[in-house]
């Protein structure tokens, strides 16, 4: 198969990645009232995160709520760092490196 072969994500093919930019509020909002559940990581593309949030707040329940708390204070810190961001720093960036729109 010749590289780079169709599908691949650097544009050539029939699946290029889409050139949307992700709204730097719309993930900040996201994390602070739904990061618990690792939405504000989901919708910036940070899949493991996202899945490591989810699954502290399902599997914590047990646990005397330690593994929700803890999400929930993640998705607090994580949405304040995303909302108060600044150009070219990490949080005013999604998983794909393009900067998030203001």
């Amino acid at each position: 198969m010749p590289w780079p072969y169709p599908g691949m994500p650097n544009g050539r093919g029939p699946y290029p990645i889409s050139p949307t930019p992700h709204n730097k509020l719309a993930a900040g909002l996201l994390s602070i009232f739904l990061g618990c559940f690792g939405v504000g990581n989901f919708y910036l593309g940070r899949t493991g995160r996202g899945v490591a949030q989810l699954m502290l707040t399902l599997i914590g329940f047990p646990f005397f709520f330690i593994g929700p708390t803890i999400s929930v204070i993640w998705g607090l810190i994580e949405g304040i760092l995303t909302l108060t961001s600044s150009t070219g720093s990490f949080w005013h960036r999604d998983a794909r490196g393009w900067e998030l729109t203001d």
